[in-house]
């Protein structure tokens, strides 16, 4: 291995694992984390919002520790896996030479620092990039019918941890045309596909509920160029942090000498110029351009080795940033470091404020597919997550979990209540409420589906009940809620329902209910669409239509 890897290279690769091991161990989870573990506490081949590499990573972690590093095991691993990778992807024989200037690099880019440990869609991602890139580079050199078959696991693996990385295939596929008439290129195709079909199958049994989410039901906002497009640069900077300079300039020097670097060229400038468009349409999040530190942490070492200038400026600011970092991840841990709060502090301990006070019946969370599953991670008891009208759609509102607080005695938090039974504390000062219910009901699965009629403001509606229960129809009571053009809700209205039969009285298990209405005036100008809710047992309306463009 020494060969390949020289020894202070095995040794900084074991100091950063055992750092990343450490970190993990000591950082609280960050919401996103406590939601992702969630996934993996009911393993499938798919979730609402992801596809499921990062459940299956949490899975296995949990394999081997409790708590938090039972959550981020495999991404320490993975980290490692990632910086071995993209060693063997550089091949100037220099680089030997050279192996703290490399850590220096990887360990400036700020969200490949930070994926080191903690578990996300994109640590995966950006382990599978490299894997590809590694294996693409083999094909290019020989195309052996094994690789092309790893090829095509990897790519599979790829599309398994986050949708966009269909990207990472395309624009290195566009670099080089020629090689779909290669038949072991296909061959690639053919077994990524067939390793893909359970997400297919899966997406399939549900609606395509992530596609339509991400595509068409996800908010968004007017433009606004500081929000969208400069943050957009900004973002570009911040991934790269003090070495943000020297990095783009070797990207704006680079050649591409064969089919390899070209693909990294292609691979780069594809995801800056494709979400640089999309920044006009809404803000671009940072982790979703993160791909780029995959080609351009080679593009950059190979930019190093090649100019002592650079080289040297590198360098010093790599000690920088090593500095600036670490204390970083010592705040993390220890939030006094910092005046400013993280979702890594407190987390705790507001969580065992209102545990004492719920003791261990479940929680109810109103809105929020964040506080529920960091809730349930640190106390142990069962929380859930009640969507309506003012908030999204989540993995809680696919999964069964809402049947394990029905009939139940719960605890209903809500950020809209003033007062309640109890009340806690987040870390940020924010004082929530809470109140007893003894045996919660909610229907928040119940389907409006809205069909349009020859009249302009009529419109029939079908409410199907997917529950293996009976659900009395004079518990449901209606509602229209009115949202831009950009899908925020501005107006909530009354709808009255017209029953087509009769003296119905109970919606059946797995049956239809039929009824028409007509729109309600809306007090708001020009709204954009309505979507049908209901409400039950005096909750706030969920989610139970699709949001409907309203035609002028």
């Amino acid at each position: 291995m020494t060969q390949k890897f020289p020894r202070l290279f095995l040794i900084l690769l074991a100091t950063l694992f055992v750092l990343n091991l450490v970190q993990s161990y000591f950082t609280e989870l960050i919401y996103d984390e406590a939601y992702y573990w969630y996934y993996a506490q009911n393993l499938d081949w798919g979730y609402f919002d992801h596809p499921p590499m990062v459940a299956f990573l949490i899975e296995i972690s949990s394999w081997f520790f409790n708590g938090e590093l039972g959550v981020r095991f495999m991404s320490c691993v993975l980290s490692v896996g990632t910086y071995m990778i993209l060693w063997l992807l550089i091949d100037n024989p220099k680089k030997k030479d050279y192996v703290l200037h490399f850590f220096l690099l990887m360990f400036s880019m700020t969200l490949m620092n930070a994926y080191g440990f903690l578990t996300l869609p994109d640590t995966p991602l950006l382990f599978f990039t490299a894997l590809f890139l590694l294996l693409y580079k083999r094909f290019l050199e020989n195309p052996t019918l094994w690789v092309s078959v790893f090829m095509g696991m990897v790519m599979a693996a790829l599309m398994y941890s986050k949708y966009h990385a269909v990207l990472v295939i395309l624009f290195v596929l566009l670099s080089n045309i020629k090689i779909v008439r290669d038949w072991k290129a296909w061959l690639a195709v053919v077994i990524a596909l067939i390793c893909y079909t359970p997400h297919f199958l899966w997406l399939y049994q549900h609606d395509f509920v992530s596609i339509k989410y991400h595509l068409y039901e996800r908010p968004n906002q007017a433009y606004s160029f500081t929000k969208f497009t400069l943050g957009y640069f900004v973002n570009l900077i911040a991934i790269f942090g003090l070495l943000f300079y020297w990095v783009y300039l070797s990207l704006y020097k680079a050649k591409a000498s064969d089919k390899f670097s070209k693909a990294l060229l292609f691979l780069t400038y594809g995801f800056l110029l494709f979400f640089f468009v999309s920044s006009f349409n809404r803000r671009v999040q940072t982790q979703w351009i993160i791909i780029v530190s995959i080609p351009m942490a080679i593009i950059a070492f190979n930019h190093l080795l090649e100019n002592a200038k650079s080289r040297k400026w590198m360098y010093r600011m790599g000690i920088a940033s090593l500095i600036i970092l670490l204390y970083a991840r010592a705040w993390l841990v220890y939030q006094p470091l910092l005046p400013k709060l993280y979702e890594t502090h407190g987390n705790k301990e507001w969580v065992a404020s209102l545990n004492s006070k719920a003791g261990d019946i479940p929680i109810v969370f109103e809105n929020s597919y964040r506080r529920a599953p960091m809730y349930e991670f640190y106390s142990g008891n069962p929380a859930f997550s009640l969507n309506n009208h003012m908030y999204r759609k989540n993995q809680y509102s696919i999964d069964g979990s809402e049947e394990r607080v029905r009939g139940e005695k719960v605890l209903y938090s809500s950020k809209y209540r003033n007062a309640g039974d109890i009340s806690y504390k987040h870390p940020d000062s924010t004082i929530f409420y809470g109140a007893f219910m003894e045996g919660f009901q909610s229907y928040r699965k119940l389907q409006c589906i809205v069909e349009k009629t020859e009249d302009a403001f009529q419109y029939n509606l079908k409410v199907y009940n997917p529950y293996g229960f009976d659900i009395p129809l004079e518990q449901l009571k209606y509602t229209i809620a009115y949202s831009n053009k950009y899908k925020q809700v501005k107006e909530l209205k009354s709808l009255r329902v017209q029953a087509i039969q009769l003296n119905q009285l109970m919606l059946k298990s797995r049956d239809t209910a039929f009824f028409n209405f007509q729109l309600p005036i809306p007090k708001m100008e020009n709204p954009g669409y309505f979507r049908v809710g209901i409400s039950e047992h005096d909750l706030l309306p969920g989610l139970n239509g699709k949001p409907i463009k309203i035609n002028e």
